[in-house]
């Protein structure tokens, strides 16, 4: 009997342990495994909300560097348009600037041509009065006549 008044005592131990385990030991584990088990979730989902947040950050950030770059290249292309607009109003203020110096010089090279043409005048006629003297006061003679005529075609 002994072995069986032994199995029963191991088999009441064994249902008093049991029956501790459940009542006191067995809650807090539970609880200490649900608490993981919850923590470990909620930082799956943070690394899934993270992961999400991520990728719109990203698609954000390319769209603004994409529109960055579409605004910088449609700022060179009308600097560029500036540019030549500039230049040809250059070339334009240039080509006004050539066209009233060169009628400035031409009515200039005018103006002296006019004053050499009075020039020559004047002293043709000073010649032409000069000849009518010597001729009138010399007598009338073919000859000296053609040789006065003469100098004064060597002097015009």
């Amino acid at each position: 009997m002994s072995l069986n008044f032994t199995l029963f005592a191991q088999a009441a131990v064994f249902l008093a342990f049991i029956w501790f385990t459940v009542k006191l030991v067995w809650p807090h584990m539970l609880r200490a495994i649900e608490q993981r088990q919850k923590t470990i979730a909620d930082g799956l989902a943070a690394a899934e909300q993270g992961k999400k947040s991520l990728e719109v950050s990203t698609r954000q950030s390319e769209e603004s560097v994409k529109q960055g770059r579409d605004r910088a290249a449609e700022i060179i292309l009308q600097a560029e348009r500036r540019a030549a607009q500039v230049l040809e109003e250059a070339k334009t203020a240039a080509k006004a600037e050539s066209d009233r110096e060169k009628t400035a010089a031409k009515a200039e090279i005018q103006q002296e041509v006019s004053r050499a043409r009075e020039q020559l005048r004047e002293q043709v006629s000073a010649l032409a009065v000069a000849g009518a003297e010597k001729i009138l006061r010399r007598e009338v003679d073919a000859k000296a006549h053609a040789d006065l005529l003469d100098g004064i075609k060597r002097q015009l």
